[in-house]
């Protein structure tokens, strides 16, 4: 195989990548994907995310490590392993998140990446449910919606969060800077009644142009060089190891798992850490896999009474009528994401912005390791640290590309982060308190009344929380010794290499990761173009 650019990774930003890169019909691109087809119905129906997270195809069947922080629990790591990646399986959350996170990144020495530089790519990427304004735009590929329905519980929570002295947005991806404590309702990355990913916005599009070649269920061993610079990937699909030479540039969208894990099977790392796995070094770069982080969700529930909630509309009776409606007017339940409000409060007293970001649902989880609604009416909020301090590794633990990587968050390792999921936590339960939801509320179920002290929190945090699924900054950007990318985001030290995905990130963004991806890659593929002097 041979093209100019070989794209590692269908996911969000390989998505990205295949689409805008083959605009200019005489650049060739392969774009190589672990994963198959995203045919699986419940890919495209939004409520279907929740029997997709522990999928044993569609996902990679990631766990943390046990010493992650959660009193030696392996959590599972959702990781999307089909065309799309995470975006056809995540919650379809659409917030882009706080312009001072962007700045923060200008901040570091990356230069290009303050909000002002970066707003125009979230924009050129969106194709807008409503009217095209400063912060919306019509026409690009990527389908973002407005929450369709505002169940009656959703609407007390939004309520809630007002007599809390929350500031009410009417669009949450609309932030001045300096925006103190508000609350609204999400966005989706949905186009009409279906989900929105990246595959359906932009990879399929893209897949009838003659330029693009797209291999599926194949996987990617290492990069190939030649001397310091990248020429080509080595993967094995049907039980055959197979090879494709760029003439341009290798470009890893694998993800925040995915890209550090390669470049380490590749030789490109701390050459300790390469050295006791047995793999040679071939190019010394000692950030690869470090600066790991992730969002920490911890939940507070509570049931609730007269007031209708997900939790027996999705069976029996109830769910059948939703069926019904989802059919007859693409509305409902089979529509919702992960959540539909949205809150983000400053619980500690050195944040300069909101610190914890909070999301409602009209619904809550029954006890134990499954993911399955309540029997009861209940209400959840998670609730996570918008900017964790904890930083973790992804480290290759074999040489072996089949091996699941270490993957190690380190959650609650900060003593802030321990402190901001405290407040959070607290603060939540004073929202469930205000009037506009006490009024439903019959008692709290999680973390309950027994739970009070600090300790207490932190220790019910670290026996019940989770992953927000939002892994980023393995591949950090930067122009520092531990950074493993600079502003255009090639690799340091070699040449016709790039990463360009969540990895990249020099900090996590203060919100979900999607729509930044989507943004980071956007940004890349342009950066791309023009190095190669790209005709359109």
């Amino acid at each position: 195989m041979q093209a100019d650019y070989i794209v590692v990774g269908a996911g969000s930003a390989g998505c990205v990548l295949a689409n805008r890169l083959t605009e200019d019909p005489a650049t060739r691109v392969i774009l190589i994907e672990a994963g198959g087809r995203d045919l699986h119905p419940y890919i495209h129906i939004p409520a279907g995310y929740m029997k997709l997270l522990d999928h044993p195809t569609l996902t990679w069947g990631y766990k943390a490590d046990a010493d992650s922080g959660l009193n030696g629990r392996e959590i599972n790591y959702p990781r999307g392993k089909v065309l799309g990646g995470s975006s056809s399986i995540n919650g379809m959350i659409y917030i882009r998140g706080q312009p001072e996170d962007f700045d923060h990144w200008g901040q570091l020495g990356n230069r290009g990446w303050s909000w002002d530089d970066v707003l125009p790519w979230f924009r050129k990427s969106e194709n807008w449910e409503g009217k095209a304004d400063s912060v919306h735009n019509k026409g690009g590929p990527q389908f973002t919606a407005p929450t369709r329905d505002q169940p009656e519980l959703c609407q007390a929570a939004v309520e809630a969060g007002q007599q809390m002295g929350w500031e009410y947005r009417s669009d949450v991806n609309d932030l001045p800077t300096g925006l103190g404590d508000h609350i609204g309702w999400i966005q989706q990355t949905r186009g009409g009644r279906f989900r929105a990913s990246a595959a359906r916005s932009y990879l399929r599009p893209a897949m009838t142009r003659p330029n693009l070649q797209v291999v599926t269920n194949a996987l990617v061993h290492r990069v190939l060089f030649d001397g310091t610079r990248a020429i080509g990937v080595e993967f094995s699909r049907d039980g055959q190891t197979q090879r494709a030479n760029a003439s341009g540039e290798i470009i890893l969208s694998a993800g925040a798992i995915g890209s550090p894990h390669i470049l380490q099977l590749s030789g490109v790392g701390d050459p300790d850490h390469l050295g006791r796995i047995g793999i040679p070094v071939h190019h010394i770069l000692r950030g690869v896999g470090q600066n790991f982080q992730d969002h920490f969700l911890a939940r507070v529930s509570a049931e609730v009474r007269d007031v209708a909630t997900l939790n027996e509309k999705s069976r029996g009776l109830g769910l059948v009528g939703e069926v019904m409606r989802y059919v007859l007017t693409g509305r409902g339940l089979l529509t919702y994401g992960a959540s539909l409000v949205a809150a983000s409060a400053k619980v500690l007293p050195e944040s300069a912005t909101p610190d914890i970001q909070a999301l409602f649902a009209s619904a809550s989880y029954a006890p134990g390791p499954k993911r399955r609604l309540a029997d009861e009416p209940g209400m959840t909020s998670g609730v996570w640290q918008m900017r964790p301090l904890s930083r973790g590794h992804v480290e290759a633990r074999s040489s072996r590309p089949e091996d699941q990587p270490s993957i190690n968050p380190r959650y609650l390792d900060d003593e802030r982060d321990r402190r901001a999921i405290i407040g959070g936590l607290r603060l939540v339960r004073e929202w469930f308190k205000a009037p506009a939801l006490a009024r439903y509320v019959v008692a709290e179920t999680l973390p309950g009344p027994d739970v009070q002290t600090d300790d207490e929190f932190v220790a019910f945090a670290r026996q019940t929380g989770t992953t927000v699924f939002h892994a980023s900054c393995s591949c950090r950007m930067g122009p520092d010794a531990m950074s493993v990318v600079d502003d255009q985001l090639r690799v340091h030290g070699l040449q016709g290499l790039r990463v360009i995905d969540a990895s990249v990130m020099p900090a996590v963004t203060s919100t979900n990761t999607n729509a930044p991806t989507l943004m980071i890659a956007e940004k890349g593929a342009a950066m791309v173009r023009a190095a190669a002097g790209s005709r359109v």
